[in-house]
């Protein structure tokens, strides 16, 4: 009967000491995603993403190429409304195109070291390794992590779920959360190929340019009596509201100027965005910013960025960055003019 149970024991043991093996830790998982990171020659991604900043969710294609150490491209596409936008980093700089109207600016920019990015796979396991306060849970196909961010408004979007697979350690989606834990930036990846091989012409801008346009053609010329819908910043900064709204005749229809007056003064400008006859690169002191719905350009004392057809500028003396990137992620407010 004693020996019955001592080997009882001891078979329980080796059972509770398999099962131990098979768990892997946070510290395990983190380990292995660094040295993944570092072997990673680069990868193909295609992902969509869901905005929940406006009164409607927006929803876009997203597909990411990035080529060790330093090139990327990430094309961003609305399929709704027919709109596309790429970022590249390549050998002589960091570029944002907006193929529909042949424009394209060039940043002298750190891009994307400078702050998180929910679609490239390197910065959430960056924002992991970096968070040393990170919650970690382990399911019967996953890991997941909560970890804090990285972005210039981290106040306002403070926290991030990223979800990876255990079999390979490839991301499955990405919720960028608000203070109180709602979602208002999903991503969901839909197929993750590591090791991919590039040719030296995938990150070159022009040939992006050529190849996007064939998707999207270049805008046609505006019709002057065709208006735009006037935005206004849904976010609001103590102390500040809209003091006057201007309309100017310019060559392409209309310019509207709201001016906002108080703490903080800030002037939101915009216009019919109109189509260059060239796509030479337009140089750029400051840093692209992915604005959720756009990719914008922010400055010292300036942002501006191209939607739905209507360029925006918000121009301050007063604001910090985060301020900036705020007030522009929420001009979704409407009134028809």
């Amino acid at each position: 009967m004693k020996k019955k149970l001592i080997m009882l024991l001891i078979g329980l043991s080796v059972m509770l000491l398999l099962a131990a093996c098979g768990t892997k830790s946070q510290e395990d998982v983190t380990k292995e995603l660094s040295g993944k990171v570092e072997s990673l020659k680069g990868y193909k991604a295609n992902a969509k993403m869901t905005l929940q900043m406006g009164t409607d969710p927006q929803t876009y294609d997203i597909e990411v190429w990035h080529k060790e150490p330093e090139f990327y491209r990430v094309a961003l596409k609305n399929a709704q409304k027919d709109q596309s936008q790429m970022i590249l980093r390549n050998k002589e700089g960091v570029y944002v195109l907006t193929p529909a109207l042949n424009k394209s600016f060039r940043f002298q920019s750190e891009w994307p070291k400078n702050s998180s990015q929910a679609y490239l796979y390197e910065s959430l396991v960056k924002d992991i390794m970096n968070d040393k306060e990170a919650k970690f849970t382990a399911t019967k196909d996953h890991y997941v992590y909560e970890t804090k961010t990285r972005y210039q408004n981290n106040q306002m979007l403070p926290t991030q779920e990223i979800t990876l697979k255990k079999s390979d350690l490839s991301p499955v989606s990405v919720k960028v959360m608000d203070t109180d834990k709602n979602p208002l930036v999903t991503v969901e990846f839909t197929k993750v190929k590591f090791n991919e091989e590039f040719d030296k012409k995938d990150f070159d801008m022009q040939k992006n340019m050529t190849g996007a346009q064939l998707e999207i053609p270049v805008m046609a010329e505006v019709d002057k009596e065709e208006g735009f819908t006037v935005m206004y910043p849904e976010a609001e900064i103590p102390g500040v509201s809209l003091n006057t709204e201007k309309e100017v005749d310019i060559e392409n229809g209309k310019r509207v100027i709201l001016s906002y007056t108080g703490a903080k003064s800030f002037t939101l400008i915009q216009e019919k965005a109109t189509a260059v006859p060239a796509s030479a690169a337009t140089s750029v002191n400051g840093n692209p910013v992915d604005l959720g719905f756009t990719i914008g350009a922010l400055s010292e004392n300036m942002i501006s960025w191209t939607h739905n057809g209507v360029d925006y500028m918000i121009a301050s003396n007063e604001l910090s960055e985060e301020e900036f990137v705020t007030i522009a992620q929420s001009v979704q407010g409407e009134m028809v003019k």
